[in-house]
């Protein structure tokens, strides 16, 4: 039992859950040409899509046809904010429901995205039975654009996120979780997935730069060169880690947000607002992403802990979990951060991904 325990994480019970999956596609020039204009293709693909959905039971679904990342967050109010380059969309699980397309007038999408959004209660126990409704959806909106012969993208991405400092500011139920991989939980519930696919497992947690982290450091901040700073809160974070053998680590303070992916099907790259870090998961001797503007001291920094092939345990990654959250602890205690009244949100992420 011991054994067992050393693989199961106890993550607070008021954790917040979210599963979507994004099926995108490049379209081919036969999609638009029997139309007058690009906005009746959309609404061509708007009504089948919908209509399908209501036949699978799925009841929050967006089209994205602007080019645009969708980034989806827990929120007990449902919303969407648009920058030049993302949608984040806010919605709470239990309760909110839409079919929507997101469109810019007269754009020609290079990949047209369609996002689920995963209803109701219990989410990571339905998630095999959700990712079928969506292959079954995808089916026969392939089947009705046979001739278009559309090839989907499919990134199905699960997060846990909670306070790592819950139980100090007073919630102290937990729940156990093996957080096993993702394929072979769909394949026990038969969900058959490709064999062909790839996954990344990792987690995300973010550190504002305060008051009190200024007026801690302020003999490392200069204006227009905080290379001091950086490279002390770095030296920091990869010393934490390596002492817990996390050797997959993404440290990201240019005013970015980190997006992560795996080197099989990604390579790192940026735009304004994001950065993409692309990870070999299969690399022993690790991988360090450290990526910082010394003449800009940002207003969040943002810190990644990756699993590798090796944490990828039959039980699951629950001793991978164990070993983030000590060093994060660990960490943050170097700070200047007061964990009666400040929040430090870890998200516990799982993808998988595949063409279909």
């Amino acid at each position: 039992m011991a054994s067992l325990n050393l693989h199961r994480v106890y993550i607070p019970t008021n954790a917040r859950n979210n599963h979507y999956i994004l099926a995108e596609f490049k379209p081919e020039s036969s999609f638009y040409d029997r139309f007058d204009d690009v906005e009746s293709a959309y609404q061509r693909l708007a009504r089948k899509l919908f209509a399908l959905c209501d036949e699978y039971e799925l009841y929050n679904v967006q089209l994205i046809v602007n080019d645009k990342l969708p980034v989806v967050r827990y929120h007990e109010e449902a919303y969407s904010l648009q920058t030049d380059k993302q949608i984040l969309f806010f919605y709470n699980p239990k309760y909110h429901e839409a079919h929507k397309i997101y469109s810019d007038e007269g754009h020609q999408a290079r990949k047209i995205r369609l996002l689920f959004l995963a209803t109701g209660d219990e989410l990571r126990a339905n998630a095999a039975a959700f990712h079928s409704k969506v292959k079954r959806a995808l089916d026969a909106l392939q089947t009705q654009y046979e001739e278009e012969n559309i090839s989907f993208k499919v990134r199905d991405h699960q997060h846990l996120t909670y306070d790592i400092f819950s139980k100090i500011k007073g919630h102290r139920e937990t729940y156990g979780y093996k957080l096993r991989s993702l394929y072979p939980r769909y394949q026990a519930r038969n969900c058959s997935l490709p064999e062909a696919h790839s996954e990344i497992t990792y987690v995300t947690f973010s550190v504002p730069i305060t008051r009190a982290i200024k007026t801690e450091y302020q003999h490392l901040l200069r204006p227009g060169d905080y290379g001091a700073f950086y490279r002390h809160i770095e030296d920091m974070l990869l010393t934490t880690c390596s002492q817990l053998q996390l050797s997959h680590v993404g440290f990201v303070a240019d005013g970015r947000m980190p997006i992560i992916r795996n080197s099989q099907i990604d390579k790192s790259a940026h735009n304004r607002e994001l950065q993409k870090l692309s990870f070999d998961t299969s690399l022993v001797d690790g991988q360090t992403h450290t990526i910082w503007d010394a003449t800009h001291l940002c207003d969040v920094m943002h810190f990644v802990l990756v699993a590798n092939d090796s944490d990828n345990k039959d039980a699951g990654y629950g001793k991978f979990m164990n070993n983030v959250e000590t060093m994060v602890r660990r960490f943050v205690t170097q700070l200047p951060i007061n964990p009666e009244k400040q929040d430090v949100t870890m998200r516990f992420f799982q993808h998988i991904s595949y063409s279909y």
